[in-house]
């Protein structure tokens, strides 16, 4: 099975001078200044989960509804927290990052030819 695409990569390509450009600096620091509070607010968001799932079984254990525990609520949120930073990502991807990225792509491709 091949791993090439079905667009292959432009054979002179300077890659370094497109690593250089201020575009895709752009890129880069756009990226980092989602994936990084994202990545922190997540991470404290599951140690919240965990943290009081270990120490606070009273708290976890009150039941809201029937069966139905703050634990259990809380354990459901983190499927759902991962789903809402997921459809954020996409969003933020298409206005921030894929016009920048289509325009290094462009400029890459007409400096091929």
């Amino acid at each position: 099975m091949s791993t090439e695409t079905d667009t292959p990569s432009p054979p002179d390509v300077d890659w370094d001078k497109a690593h250089d450009s201020a575009e895709f600096k752009e890129l880069r620091a756009r990226l980092r200044r989602f994936v990084f509070p994202v990545s922190a607010l997540f991470l404290l968001w599951y140690l919240l989960y965990v943290l009081l799932a270990d120490y606070a079984h009273g708290f976890m254990s009150t039941k809201l509804v029937g069966n139905i525990t703050v634990g259990l609520v809380f354990g459901l949120l983190q499927f759902v927290s991962t789903f809402v930073i997921t459809g954020l990502y996409v969003r933020y991807a298409n206005k921030k990052l894929d016009p920048i990225a289509e325009k290094i792509r462009t400029d890459i491709e007409s400096e091929a030819k």
